[in-house]
């Protein structure tokens, strides 16, 4: 006898349900390993977000910097009308994709090193000295010290002596792709062959890189290094005392409470026109070393000397120090932002143990 059609219906909907107490178990596995996993590298998580988000929004200003430096303008007006132009909207972003992954590697890496190197000198400063500057920098009232910015200076030029090694190629290819239709259509700094100029024209950063390694071997890669090491150790020390201590100045709550946003935002934009005021000589003679390094192929590079009283040195300095200003103060007010709402996360370690993930 044919089964009642209504039968086979209950049958179906029983066959195709697609979910079970396994199934949910998991998936609640799943998320809270996620909170856990966030949780516990929260520094990196916050500053590879924040990075990506400041670094797409001050580019075009990081752009018309580099062609100011390299290359003779009557203004920054000159410099964004040629660029426009020349190159049209395109130009101001060109090169972008190589410092997207570059600054946020290195903001990521950086950062990390920071925190804890900042953890470690506190340690061997409190054994020493009997005082904690992080202690100090988190009490109400107090003011930055020796300790203090002894402790933040040493963590910065840590940090920044160390990313060096991972930035220095990417800062190479992202300075070819903004000047190389400069860099094909004048001759400023030599270079004999007019072939070699127009090789970097229009290249991605990968091939970008392909034909450095062509012209000037795999250590072509790193050229400019030096300038690039002595730049970041120094410009990242006085980055991160600047920042510490104007927030610790500025900010209405101490302890245990969170920075009130209005400090972080003018310390974020403090810390980076400070910086930069300070390594702008040291920066200038680096792009344009590296700039002589592309279109001399083979040949000896030109390098010229860091002169602090030197106004051609300080070329693009205004626009440099607006992007940023306005970069570090959405990058840091954006970092805070993302701790204090991971800070805030839960997740059940028990339910985590008792699964043994």
């Amino acid at each position: 006898m044919p089964e009642p059609a209504g039968d086979k219906t209950n049958i179906l909907k029983l066959d195709t349900r697609p979910t079970s107490v396994n199934d949910v178990s998991r998936a609640v596995l799943r998320s809270e390993q996620a909170k856990r996993w966030t949780k516990r590298y929260r520094t990196e998580v916050a500053a590879s977000t924040s990075s990506l988000l400041s670094t797409i929004a001050a580019y075009p200003l990081d752009s018309v910097k580099t062609r100011l430096q390299a290359y003779q303008f009557n203004s920054f007006t000159d410099c964004v009308k040629h660029t426009y132009k020349t190159e049209g909207i395109h130009g101001f972003w060109r090169g972008v994709w190589s410092p997207l992954a570059s600054i946020t590697l290195v903001r990521t890496v950086s950062f990390s090193i920071y925190q804890k190197s900042k953890y470690t000198l506190d340690g061997l400063i409190y054994q020493a000295t009997g005082n904690s500057p992080l202690a100090i920098a988190n009490t109400q009232g107090a003011l930055p010290c020796l300790s203090t910015i002894t402790c933040f200076g040493l963590s910065g030029a840590a940090a920044g002596a160390t990313i060096t090694a991972i930035a220095c190629p990417f800062e190479l290819t992202k300075l070819s792709a903004q000047i190389s239709v400069l860099m094909a259509d004048r001759k400023d700094g030599g270079g004999q062959s007019d072939a070699v100029r127009k090789s970097y024209q229009n290249l991605g950063t990968f091939r970008t890189a392909q034909n450095l390694v062509k012209l000037r071997g795999w250590l072509g890669l790193y050229s400019g290094f030096h300038l690039h090491l002595l730049r970041d150790t120094i410009g990242t020390g006085i980055y991160f005392v600047t920042y510490e201590s104007a927030k610790q100045l500025l900010s209405n709550t101490r302890g245990n409470a969170p920075s009130s946003p209005l400090s972080v935002v003018i310390a974020g934009g403090l810390c980076g026109l400070v910086s930069w005021a300070c390594i702008f000589p040291i920066d200038t003679v680096k792009s344009i070393y590296q700039r002589n390094c592309l279109i001399s192929g083979r040949g000896t590079a030109e390098r010229p000397k860091i002169q602090f009283n030197n106004s051609r040195m300080y070329r693009g300095l205004g626009v440099s120090m607006s992007r940023s200003c306005v970069i570090n103060a959405i990058f840091f007010s954006a970092f805070e932002f993302s701790k204090k709402r991971i800070n805030q996360m839960t997740y059940d370690e028990e339910l985590l143990r008792q699964h043994g993930v």
